[in-house]
């Protein structure tokens, strides 16, 4: 690996991406494409209605996910994955790959302790 680690940058794309709920919410954006606050919400069971706002707000001031409010009545919200935001498939496909192998890893090392 070619990077300093005084120079690494992996604390910023982390700062995007952590939080119990970020990967989860981009992951549904990616896959269902854009959708509304209330489809967000059930696609997410556990997630409570502030938190939900507030990691979307998180995401947008970071230009990754957007929202477009229709004038309406009532308020219609719509919230789409940027083309930028569109980049972070390939690293949340790599950490979701990498999360796997690691319930594997530990998994095969439980059952490799001798039992008392």
């Amino acid at each position: 690996m070619d990077i300093e680690p005084e120079l690494c940058r992996v604390e910023d794309a982390l700062d995007i991406l952590v939080g119990k709920w970020k990967p989860i919410i981009l992951l549904h954006l990616l896959k269902n494409g854009t959708q509304r606050f209330s489809e967000l919400k059930r696609h997410v069971p556990g997630i409570t209605q502030k938190m939900l706002t507030k990691h979307l707000r998180e995401l947008e001031e970071e230009d990754v996910v957007e929202r477009v409010v229709y004038p309406q009545v009532p308020p219609k919200v719509e919230y789409s994955i940027t083309e930028y935001g569109k980049s972070l498939e390939p690293i949340l496909a790599a950490m979701h790959e990498w999360g796997t192998k690691h319930v594997l890893h530990k998994q095969q090392k439980i059952k490799q302790q001798p039992s008392s």
